[in-house]
C-alpha cells in the first residue's frame, strides 16, 4: 500500500490463533503479541496515510481517504454503509454521479432495519467507532446481507470491540478492517527562509463589530440568508418554487460558476448570470427578450425547458440569486446595511441615532437585524455623553423582541466593549490613521455597503510595515529577529 505504514495480519479463520496488534512508535511500527480474538477472519490494518499535498485542504484529504477505501475493495458493484455523521461527510466530498463512476450503486445507513439481501454487492462500511455503530455492525455480521464486507472506522476502535466483531463473523464475510489514523509529520515543517516566521495571536473581542455586519459576497449571503448545510440549500419555502429546485447543491468542488463567484459582491453575481444567459440567447434570435431584472431571468428560464435541461447550473443560480434578491427587498437589507456601515465607519452620532430609531420602527426590518443595529450602536457610542441606548432598548421591547435577544446587546458590550478590547477599533488616535480617514472622507467610498474594513486588515498592514505597537502586541523573542 503506497503512502501508508501498515501491518496486515491474516489468520486462517479455522483454527484458534493469536493476532498481531500494532503499537505506533513513530517513525517505526512495532509488533507485539496480544491475544486479540479467538476466531479471526479479519485483515487488521492500522493505516497511517500521509496526505502531504492535501492536508491543508480538508475536503480533498477526506475525498482521497474515501477513494482509497473504494479502491481496496476492488472491482464490482458496491454498497456504501454509513452512519449519520459519515453520511454527511461523504455527501460533502462526493457527488452521487462521481461516486457512481466508482461502481458504488447503493447508499445505506447501518441503523436502517429495512435493507434487502443483496449478495451480489460488496459492502464498504464507513463508520465512527461508537458503541451503537459497533452493535449495529455485530448484528449485521451475524446475518450478512452482502457478499463481503470491507470495514473502515474513522477513529481507533478498542480491542474488545474488534474481538466482538470477529466472533460475530461466523460466516467469514469480513475481508478487511481498517482504522484510519492521519499522521502528518510535515504539517509544521516548512522550508527555512531568510525572514523567520511570525505567529500573530489575536483575540476575537478586539473586533466585535465585523461579525455583526451584513455581508454582500455570494457565499456569505447564501450562508446568512438561506443557510447551507452539507452543501445543500433548502428552498422549499420559496414562493412558486418548482419541484426540482426545492433543494439545490452548492459546492465549489463541483460547481464552476459558484467557485468563480464565491467572493464577488451581489451586484456582480447578477451581472455574471445575465451574461451567461444572454450568450445562450444569441443562439436563438427568435423570441429574444431583454433581461433587465431577476424576475426577467426567472421568466426566461421557465419559458425555455431546453435551456433549463441543458443549463441546470444556471437555473440553480438564477433561483438562488432570485431568492436572495427577494429577501434583501423584504427585509430592507440595503437600508439596514447602509446604517450598519455608518455605525462602523462614521462618527456622526446625530445621524446615527435618527437612522437606527427609524429602522427599529420599520416593521419590515427583522428582529435579528434590529438587535444587531442596537448592538452596533452600543459598541460604537458606548461612552458617548448623549447615548440613547436605553431608549433604543425600549424600542426593541415595543417591537416584541425576546428578552434573550435583548440581553445580547449588553453581552456584546461586555465581550467586545472599550474596556475589553486592546485596539483602537472605533476612533483612530495616531496621525497616520487620522490622515487616511480624512482623505477617505474627501474621496468618498466606492460602495457604501462594503466600506468597512475589518481590524485584521489594518493589523496585518501595520505588522508588515513593522508598526505594531508593543503595548498592544508584546513581542516574545530576540529583538534582532523582530527587526528582520
Amino acid at each position: 500500500m503506497t503512502q501508508a505504514e501498515c501491518v496486515r495480519h491474516v489468520t486462517s479463520g479455522t483454527r484458534k490463533e493469536v493476532c498481531s496488534s500494532v503499537v505506533i512508535a513513530a517513525p517505526q511500527v512495532k509488533r507485539r503479541k496480544n491475544p486479540l480474538c479467538s476466531r479471526c477472519s479479519l485483515f487488521i490494518c492500522f493505516c497511517l496515510w500521509s496526505l502531504s499535498v492535501a492536508i491543508m485542504n480538508v475536503t480533498l484529504a477526506v475525498k482521497q481517504y474515501i477513494s482509497k477505501m473504494i479502491e481496496i475493495s476492488g472491482p464490482g458493484m458496491k454498497v456504501l454503509l454509513m452512519d449519520k455523521e459519515t453520511t454527511s461527510i461523504v455527501s460533502v466530498v462526493y457527488t452521487q454521479s462521481e461516486i457512481l463512476q466508482k461502481e458504488v450503486y447503493l447508499f445505506e445507513r447501518i441503523d436502517s432495519q429495512n435493507r434487502d439481501n443483496m449478495k451480489h454487492l460488496k459492502a464498504i462500511c464507513f463508520l465512527r467507532p461508537t458503541k451503537e455503530n459497533v452493535e449495529h455492525l455485530i448484528q449485521e455480521l451475524r446475518r450478512p446481507k452482502y457478499s463481503v464486507y470491507f470495514i473502515y472506522f474513522s477513529n481507533v476502535i478498542s480491542k474488545s470491540e474488534i474481538k466482538a466483531l470477529a466472533e460475530a463473523d461466523e460466516q467469514e464475510v469480513v475481508a478487511e478492517v481498517q482504522q484510519i489514523i492521519t499522521k502528518e509529520y510535515e504539517l509544521f515543517d516548512f522550508r527555512k527562509t531568510e525572514v523567520p516566521p511570525l505567529l500573530l495571536i489575536l483575540d476575537r473581542s478586539d473586533d466585535a463589530i465585523t461579525p455583526l455586519l451584513n455581508q454582500w459576497t455570494y457565499q456569505a449571503m447564501v450562508h446568512e440568508l438561506l443557510g447551507l448545510n452539507n452543501n445543500r440549500i433548502d428552498l422549499s419555502r420559496v414562493p412558486g418554487i418548482s419541484k426540482d429546485l426545492r433543494e439545490v447543491v452548492l459546492s465549489a468542488e463541483n460547481d464552476e460558476f459558484y467557485a468563480n463567484n464565491l467572493y464577488l459582491n451581489f451586484g456582480e453575481i447578477g451581472t455574471n448570470i445575465k451574461n451567461l444567459m444572454e450568450d445562450f440567447q444569441k443562439k436563438k434570435p427568435k423570441g429574444q427578450q431583454k433581461l433587465e431584472s431577476i424576475s426577467d431571468m426567472k421568466a426566461f428560464v421557465d419559458n425555455y425547458p431546453q435551456f433549463k435541461k441543458m443549463s441546470g447550473t444556471v437555473s440553480k443560480h438564477v433561483t438562488v440569486v432570485g431568492e436572495l434578491s427577494r429577501l434583501v427587498s423584504e427585509r430592507q437589507l440595503m437600508e439596514v446595511s447602509e446604517v450598519e456601515q455608518e455605525l462602523a465607519c462614521q462618527n456622526d452620532h446625530s445621524s446615527a441615532q435618527q437612522n437606527v430609531r427609524r429602522l427599529l420602527q420599520n416593521p419590515r426590518v427583522s428582529e435579528l437585524d434590529a438587535v444587531r443595529l442596537v448592538m452596533l450602536y452600543a459598541l460604537r457610542y458606548e461612552r458617548h455623553s448623549s447615548s440613547i441606548l436605553s431608549s433604543l432598548m425600549d424600542e426593541l421591547s415595543r417591537r416584541g423582541v425576546s428578552e434573550r435577544h435583548r440581553r445580547m446587546v449588553q453581552a456584546a458590550v461586555e465581550y467586545g466593549g472599550k474596556r475589553i478590547r486592546g485596539s483602537d477599533l472605533i476612533t483612530p488616535t495616531d496621525a497616520v490613521s487620522i490622515t487616511k480617514q480624512f482623505f477617505k472622507g474627501l474621496k468618498g467610498v466606492e460602495n457604501v455597503y462594503t466600506q468597512h474594513q475589518p481590524l485584521l486588515h489594518d493589523t496585518l498592514d501595520q505588522m508588515i510595515k513593522g508598526r505594531l505597537k508593543d503595548s498592544q502586541f508584546p513581542y516574545l523573542g530576540a529583538s534582532s529577529l523582530r527587526d528582520r
